[in-house]
């Protein structure tokens, strides 16, 4: 099969012959149509993150396509099912966190001490085909395309958990930090669930756009937020915690700001002159929280409730799709079909 290989840290993405992988017990073997190119893909190729221990390094944990083969034992998927796969596959099943039988989530790969990771420890969907374990995918809603469903089974996922995870109560605002690959889906899933939502970007070229997604109110930072009245709760979907700390100036008492994304290079901070304790503030952690959030997630992109906003690079190009969103010249999600 083709797939895409990167040589080496910090090397050029090129298209190779590799053998195409066999589905074992319990996998299924799936004909990849689109695979999203998330933030944390270039980042494993740069070296920021451990890079893949897979051998060739091929990368990639959004993508979607077709069952074409079964792996001995497996029942809960048939060849033809239309399917979208995630980053984490499984857990060792013998740590001290596997001990505790917690269900598996975006925190078991942080967790773990040797999870199964889509493009990290085992071949990733930057591939004509892709091998994982079956319980680890979802069916994709009838009538939902791949290239649609791509950015939703990590991006999509991670915005709609970070939501839910800060139980936002009927009369509560929302604010979304970052309007890219994760924030202008977080803005779209606010908004379909009908809280009033408030963007927040430095960026004068996406306040329009934000408007468009269904932001009430767009302002540049945490100053601006608490000056409009602040919101209950921050959805921190940028790569900037100086921005995340920031914003904590407009959270309201008893509000939640969630961290849904990954700053390498920075920390969240919280000023133990401020009053943060006293006013009954939290801050929680959200990646993906269980394959029920990413139905419920590709549900409401089925629906056209929210659209994710992609440009569709062919496999042959995946090196310039690379290079355009290290430059964020992507608005807002690139997809490489094989």
């Amino acid at each position: 099969m083709k797939a895409a290989v990167i040589p080496a840290v910090n090397a050029r993405w090129e298209i190779q012959e590799v053998p195409t992988p066999r589905p074992g017990p319990g996998e299924v073997l799936v004909k990849v149509r689109a695979c999203g190119l998330c933030h944390n893909d270039l980042w494993t190729a740069q070296g920021v993150f451990p890079f893949p221990s897979c051998d060739p390094a091929i990368t990639g944990h959004e993508a979607a396509g077709e069952v074409v083969e079964l792996g001995p034992g497996t029942t809960t998927r048939e060849v033809g099912d239309r399917v979208g796969t995630t980053w984490v596959q499984a857990t060792c099943g013998r740590c001290a966190y596997c001990r505790r039988n917690l269900p598996l989530t975006g925190q078991s790969a942080m967790s773990c001490a040797a999870p199964v990771m889509t493009g990290l420890t085992v071949q990733g969907g930057h591939a004509e085909y892709l091998c994982v374990a079956a319980a680890s995918t979802v069916l994709l809603p009838d009538g939902l395309d791949y290239a649609t469903a791509a950015p939703v089974l990590c991006a999509g996922y991670t915005a709609w958990s970070a939501l839910r995870v800060s139980e936002p109560r009927p009369h509560e605002r929302i604010a979304v930090l970052g309007i890219g690959g994760l924030g202008h889906l977080a803005v779209q899933y606010s908004r379909a669930c009908g809280y009033e939502t408030v963007a927040i970007t430095r960026s004068a070229d996406k306040h329009e756009v934000s408007t468009r997604l269904g932001a009430d109110l767009v302002v540049r930072d945490g100053e601006e937020l608490r000056e409009a009245g602040g919101a209950d709760v921050v959805l921190v979907t940028g790569t900037s915690y100086e921005a995340a700390t920031d914003a904590l100036q407009g959270l309201r008492t008893g509000g939640r700001i969630v961290l849904a994304t990954i700053d390498p290079a920075g920390s969240f901070t919280i000023d133990p002159a401020t009053p943060f304790w006293a006013r009954g503030q939290r801050v929680l952690g959200a990646t993906h929280h269980g394959l029920r959030y990413l139905t419920e997630a590709l549900d409401l992109v089925a629906e056209g409730a929210v659209t994710p906003m992609t440009e569709v690079f062919p496999m042959d190009a995946v090196a310039d799709a690379v290079d355009k969103v290290e430059k964020g010249e992507v608005r807002f999600r690139a997809v490489v079909t094989y």
